[in-house]
Parts: C-alpha cells; structure tokens; sequence
C-alpha cells in the first residue's frame, strides 16, 4: 500500500517539478521603455503633459476652444463670385456717400463761419429775389388783363409792344438806360485778377437782379465773355484798362449785399490782392451800345 502510494503521487511531483521549470525558463514580457518628458519641460513649451490611456493607445487631442473654432471657420475666407461683387458695390456706394456728404459740408463751411448779420444779409437778399419775380409775374398779368378788357385791343397791343421792345433794348445793349443802382472799382495793381473773377462778378450782379451792366467803355449782354490777355483783361475782344469800373443799373439795397457776402466777390478779389470799392447812386447811366444784328437762322414763329 504504502509503495502503491508512493508511487502514485511521484507522476504528479514530477509534473509539478516540470512546471516550475518551465516557470522558471519562460522570458519576462519586454516593456517598451520610452524616455520619460520632463513636466517642466512639457510646461515650458506650452504644451500639457501627454496622458497615457491605461491600455497604451494614444492620447486624443484636446478639443477646440469657441474662439479657435470661430477663428477656424472665418479665416481663410471663402468667398463667391455674387459675394465679391456685393462687396464691391457696397464699397463703391458708401465711397460716394462720403465724398457727397464732404462736398456738401465744404458748400456750407461758408455760411457756417458767417456772422449773424451776414446771414441776416443773405436772407434778405434771398426773398428781394423772390419778390422781383412775384411783381414781374404781377406786371404780366395785369398786361394780359389789359389786353382783354381793353376795348381797343389793337392799339393796347402796341402799345405794350413798343414797350416791350424797349426792355428787349436795353437788355440786348442796342439802346441807353439810366436808373438807380451801384459803381463798381476794381483795383488791380499786381495784376491778379483774372477774367473768371469779372465773370464771377457779372454773374454776381445777374443774379442779383442787375438790368443793364457796363464795364469801363463795353456794355455786357447775354454772350459777352471775358479772356485773359497778354498783361490785361479782355472783353469781347476789347482790351480793358484798369481800373475796372461796373456800371450797373438795378435795386442798390439788392447789388451791395450780393458782392459783399462771405466768400463772394469782394472777398474774392481781395484774396487776390486787388481792392473792390462800391458806391450807391440813384441815378447811374449805361450809355454803352451793341450793334442790332439780325439772326441768320432764327425768324419769328408769330
């Protein structure tokens, strides 16, 4: 019994002894040794420490923040053909909008900077103008309801046509005319003024409601025009000599105000050195011609 015992459990002590053997012969796994990264280090280059999973995989990166997603999605831009050419006219319309909106302020930095009595000036002169045209349009219409009560219409006809035809006269210079109004002395010594600036002036006294305008020996009418010379002004084709003296016939309270406004002729001419002088009068006298010329082409339609 006892050598059956013996001999029953030696197999499983030898099997016992080859196990731990093989135990003993089998290789420890390999671990990859890879150099460990200073956290300093990681810090300093402003990156976090890489954490490893627990089964070795790799590290997923780290999500963005709102404003790299936002930077991300603006930037390159990604344009369209329709989206450029919005931008563009949208570019184009408010370049115009600024450019009026400075024309407009350099307009009215004049009247900006007037005096009270300056635009106390203006207005007055503003509603004259508008009070011419309501008399002439008043003066119309009684002429027209002369015509038709008028029990000799014929001689009512002519009447007004001769009269008219005097007015025609004077404005086309082929006849004389005296009435109140202004002289005006243009200075020049340094001989800066140039025949825009008399242009101006004209128009000046035009708009003023001048009726008959003479300068120095040359009556001024609708297709007068000035041009420079050598050493002087001329006016349709006459050599002026200075001074240049205006002889303009129209309401003085009207004339005066106009050329002495900010920024008009007078402060015009005395930025080129030249002085304007302006003397009322209740009796100034345009005697100055133009020569009637018939038309070559225009006839009446009446």
């Amino acid at each position: 019994m006892s050598n059956e015992h013996k001999h029953r459990h030696e197999p499983e002590h030898g099997h016992e002894h080859e196990r731990g053997s093989h135990d003993e012969q089998a290789p420890e796994p390999e671990r990859d040794h890879q150099p460990e990264r200073d956290p300093e280090r990681a810090h300093d280059d402003g990156a976090a420490p890489a954490q490893e999973h627990e089964d070795g995989s790799e590290p997923a990166t780290a999500p963005r923040t709102g404003r790299q997603r936002l930077v991300a999605g603006l930037w390159p831009p990604r344009l369209t053909r329709a989206q450029l050419i919005v931008a563009v006219l949208l570019f184009v319309l408010g370049l115009g909008l600024a450019i009026q909106v400075r024309t407009t302020s350099d307009d009215n930095s004049t009247l900006r900077g007037a005096r009270q009595e300056d635009l106390v000036r203006i207005l007055t002169e503003l509603d004259n103008r508008g009070q011419r045209l309501q008399d002439e349009k008043h003066g119309l219409e009684d002429q027209r309801s002369e015509l038709e009560t008028s029990s000799d219409q014929a001689a009512e006809a002519l009447k007004q046509t001769q009269e008219k035809a005097r007015q025609l006269g004077v404005l086309a210079g082929t006849v004389a005319a005296q009435g109140p109004g202004i002289t005006l002395t243009v200075k020049d010594p340094h001989g800066q003024v140039a025949a825009d600036s008399l242009l101006d002036t004209v128009q000046e006294l035009r708009a003023a409601g001048a009726e008959a305008i003479q300068v120095n020996n040359v009556r001024v009418v609708s297709d007068t025009y000035f041009t420079d010379g050598a050493n002087s002004v001329l006016v349709d084709g006459h050599r002026l000599a200075q001074p240049y003296v205006f002889k303009v016939i129209g309401n003085p309270p009207d004339l005066e105000p106009a050329l002495n406004i900010p920024g008009g002729v007078v402060q015009t001419l005395e930025k080129e050195q030249a002085s304007a002088g302006v003397v009322r009068s209740q009796k100034i006298v345009v005697d100055a011609l133009r020569p009637s010329k018939q038309p070559d082409y225009a006839r009446s339609s009446q």
